[in-house]
């Protein structure tokens, strides 16, 4: 005969796991004792066994003594560190130095405390540093399952090459979706984080609440677009209006690429032309994206008008590209890239075609890239 579990059993089993590691049998079970009231708690006391849990099954959060014998918690740290990247670790010593805390951050701790810690500050630093496990752990399924989806499609597309080109606008769709919906997974977590610290009016704390969300918000904005754009693409043209290139560009820097600094802008303040606004926000998607992944750590975007055509130009201080590696990513379907499709600025060629405006790419390996774009002016 079967029986229900007792809520008290289902509780227990839905606690966070914690591991805490100390040689010394007082401060261990007392440490143990005081968390045990909101986490499970195992206990280890030495490193090597320690060591041999953590390979077994991942855990919420870690709680290590530094001074250990036979190996110390620095240098179990970096071996726990080879096992799991994710899990957090809260670091205790009993002597205090500046010298060990910077050693144990280094090694890869998320936090520091003294031994022995305060009560009330060592359950609040572990329910911050294992809600923080649950997260990265979340995240890099995310990474995985996209790297691995990447593959997939990869691999069809070797598979299948003579019908790739007749599916490309599947195959961009996809390519352009990539970014924008990164954008949304790693703001939303962030969002979700904020929304859990905040527990009490905090007028900081709630602008950037509110600042996340705007940008998760448009970035969704951007993907439905993209969809509808493409429901509709065999039935009519996109809609032109009237638009500002430079405020397209920021707002790609700021919402894609996270502000990044390493995108200046220089030249006009202002360029009206007419064209789809999420069409361009594609184009410079992927100008801006291959520049920064072929090593770039500066990326100039300059506008300049002359008469009546506006002169977009991108310039960076990547890898470059020798002639033929520059003819073959003008012309599509090849890539360096480990995950990439070799759509990206054939891409961009086409979609500019459909603005009347055209695109020439100057590079030289090793000496960076140039991208200059232009655009017939709003009259």
């Amino acid at each position: 005969m079967q029986t229900e579990p007792s809520p008290a059993k289902v509780a227990a089993a839905e606690k966070p796991v914690v591991l805490v590691v100390d040689d010394e049998y007082g401060p261990r079970e007392s440490i143990a004792f005081t968390l045990s009231s909101e986490f499970t708690v195992e206990t280890a006391d030495r490193a090597a066994d320690a060591l041999n849990r953590i390979r077994a099954k991942p855990y919420a959060l870690v709680v290590m003594d530094i001074r250990m014998p036979e190996m110390d918690g620095i240098r179990a740290l970096e071996e726990l560190r080879k096992i799991d990247a994710n899990v957090s670790v809260i670091m205790l010593t009993g002597y205090g130095t500046l010298h060990t805390a910077q050693q144990a951050m280094v090694t890869g701790a998320n936090q520091y405390l003294r031994k022995p810690p305060d009560i009330a500050e060592l359950l609040e630093a572990a329910r911050k540093q294992s809600a923080a496990t649950a997260v990265r752990r979340h995240q890099a399924k995310i990474n995985r399952d996209a790297v691995e989806m990447n593959a997939a499609l990869k691999r069809e597309i070797d598979q299948k090459e003579p019908q790739v080109w007749q599916a490309r606008a599947s195959v961009e769709l996809v390519h352009d979706l990539n970014n924008p919906l990164t954008v949304v997974i790693g703001y939303a977590t962030l969002l979700v984080e904020e929304a859990r610290a905040v527990s009490a009016v905090d007028p900081e704390r709630g602008r950037r609440l509110l600042e996340y969300a705007n940008l998760v918000e448009k970035a969704a904005e951007y993907c439905h677009h993209l969809s509808e754009n493409w429901r509709l693409a065999s039935k009519q043209a996109a809609e032109f209006a009237l638009l500002d290139l430079v405020k397209t560009a920021r707002e790609v820097q700021s919402v894609i690429f996270f502000g990044s600094v390493s995108i200046t802008f220089s030249g006009l303040e202002a360029a009206p032309i007419r064209g789809s606004k999420f069409e361009l926000m594609r184009v410079f998607q992927n100008v801006f994206k291959n520049s920064l992944e072929a090593g770039a750590t500066q990326l100039t975007v300059a506008m300049a008008r002359a008469g009546d055509r506006i002169e977009m130009t991108v310039t960076d201080n990547g890898a470059g590209m020798d002639p033929d590696r520059m003819r073959k990513a003008l012309k599509g379907g090849f890539t360096s890239k480990e995950n990439g499709t070799g759509l990206g600025l054939s891409i961009c060629r086409h979609l500019l075609g459909t603005h009347g405006a055209t695109m020439v790419l100057e590079s030289a390996a090793g000496q960076g890239s140039v991208v200059r774009m232009v655009f017939p002016a709003a009259s």
